[in-house]
């Protein structure tokens, strides 16, 4: 534990340079608001946490975690002898997240109803990191030292409804993200060269939609079985009808006119997160013959003539092999990681957006305003929130909660402790909330199409 830790020293160090409420920029860095700065170092400190859960389940570490006194030992709360070798990685992480979480949700009430940066809690959003760094070290250092009992347990279903909600926020900003993508190339092909950004714009539109239909027949033929797989099939059906809709709405005549920037590009990207999500859901079927394992498919693909072993494979991972790094868990890792920056540096004209993310229009990286020069030849970040914040400070940390619990889910393959905590297992409550939540994600970005001639007495533009 003291090994992973470690890698947080990085952080005090980056922690130094924004000890007050105005962050220092060098004189390089562009003008920066300071929420911007803010944001991000938040953020830092989630993928710093995010760092040192994937140190922990790295083979090799269960040697260095069983040192830490009482940690993995016969329990008289739990019965049977619990393996280590399989469940010391996974309970580390648990307890990393756990304190990342508490952290977060700490600074979620902390910051309720903050309405400018003259607010004195705001010093404590946008100052003071050295304390709040080691702050996220004493709770990390005390969650190790949490008994088991049901813990692990309910903290498992803690983290499948928090990973339910951020799911959905991760759709909600690639919907933002695609709209500044394609309103930002429809403003460069109306001032240049017009053949030239719309047919780049085309050529995305097309290779998205090749990537979801190449994903749809690839589940077909590798995820459903003839006689089996009832609800894989019930899945893919359905999400592939849910695109093709939410696609026509996105090209309607009526909502053309009353958004003008809403378009294929945006229902392109949608459909192909969509298919992730569809795809990252059947991966977490305890059906071993619905789940094959990617090791099988590159087998099948490259030999088409191989015979599968028989027999289903079983679903829990063998001791001491004990990995996350599976395909939909590194692809899960990389979205959030966009997601997180994303949120941080988003400057963003989508009404509608902001109101779901609670941000203000157009509050990004860069300030209009030069920042300002101190005595010492330094620049400062400009303070932006002296007459009103641009996000909303408790609902940021909300985020940042709910994307603790997916990082948990997401490294720990969402897999569940079983009754004696001698493995971790597949189980379809994982599934339904991934397919649950790509439809009721689809049924958000349906609404901001759908919006501005339902509700005509708003202002959507």
């Amino acid at each position: 534990m003291g090994a992973c830790l470690a890698l947080g020293s990085l952080g005090s160090c980056a922690s130094c340079l924004c000890g007050s409420a105005s962050c220092l920029l060098s004189s390089c860095c562009p003008s920066t608001n300071n929420s911007t700065i803010s944001r991000l170092a938040f953020s830092f400190l989630l993928v710093l946490g995010t760092l040192v859960s994937i140190i922990m389940i790295l083979p090799g570490m269960e040697e260095h975690l069983n040192k830490i006194p009482g940690f993995c030992k016969d329990s008289s709360i739990i019965p049977g002898t619990v393996n280590c070798e399989i469940i010391v990685g996974y309970k580390s992480v648990y307890r990393m997240c756990f304190a990342m979480a508490c952290f977060f949700f700490l600074f979620t009430i902390i910051m309720i109803r903050v309405r400018s940066s003259r607010d004195p809690r705001a010093a404590l959003q946008n100052g003071f990191w050295f304390f709040k760094f080691l702050a996220l070290v004493g709770i990390t250092v005390g969650a190790f030292f949490i008994p088991d009992g049901m813990f692990n347990t309910v903290w498992y279903y803690f983290g499948v409804v928090g990973s339910f909600f951020f799911i959905i926020i991760q759709l909600i900003l690639f919907v933002d993200f695609a709209h500044s993508w394609n309103e930002s190339w429809r403003e460069k092909a109306d001032n240049g060269n017009t053949k030239c950004w719309f047919g780049a714009m085309l050529f995305f539109i097309i290779i998205n939609y090749i990537l979801a239909l190449t994903a749809v027949v690839l589940f077909y033929i590798y995820y459903t079985q003839p006689d089996d797989c009832t609800e894989h099939k019930v899945f893919i059906s359905l999400n592939l009808i849910f695109c093709i809709i939410v696609s026509i709405v996105a090209i309607l005549p009526k909502v053309q006119d009353a958004l003008p920037n809403s378009g294929l590009l945006q229902a392109s990207l949608i459909t192909l997160y969509t298919m992730y999500v569809t795809w990252s859901a059947m991966t977490n079927n305890p059906n071993r013959q619905c789940n094959p394992s990617l090791l099988n498919l590159v087998q099948q693909i490259t030999n088409p003539g191989a015979t599968p072993a028989p027999g289903p494979a079983p679903p829990t991972p063998a001791p001491g092999n004990v990995q996350w790094w599976n395909a939909q868990s590194i692809v899960g890792l990389i979205l959030f990681l966009f997601c997180t920056l994303y949120a941080s540096i988003r400057s963003s004209s989508n009404t509608q957006v902001n109101k779901l993310m609670q941000t203000e229009d157009g509050q990004g990286l860069t300030s209009e305003y030069d920042a300002p020069t101190g005595d010492d030849g330094v620049r400062r970040a400009v303070d932006n929130e002296e007459d009103g914040v641009t996000y909303s400070y408790s609902f940021f940390h909300f985020c940042l909660f709910l994307g603790s619990l997916y990082i948990m889910m997401t490294l720990t393959n969402w897999y569940k402790p079983d009754t004696d905590y001698k493995a971790m297992l597949t189980t379809m409550p994982a599934v339904w909330v991934k397919i649950c939540s790509s439809w009721l994600g689809l049924l958000i970005y349906l609404w901001t199409l759908v919006a501005p001639l339902v509700c005509q007495n708003r202002d959507f533009s």
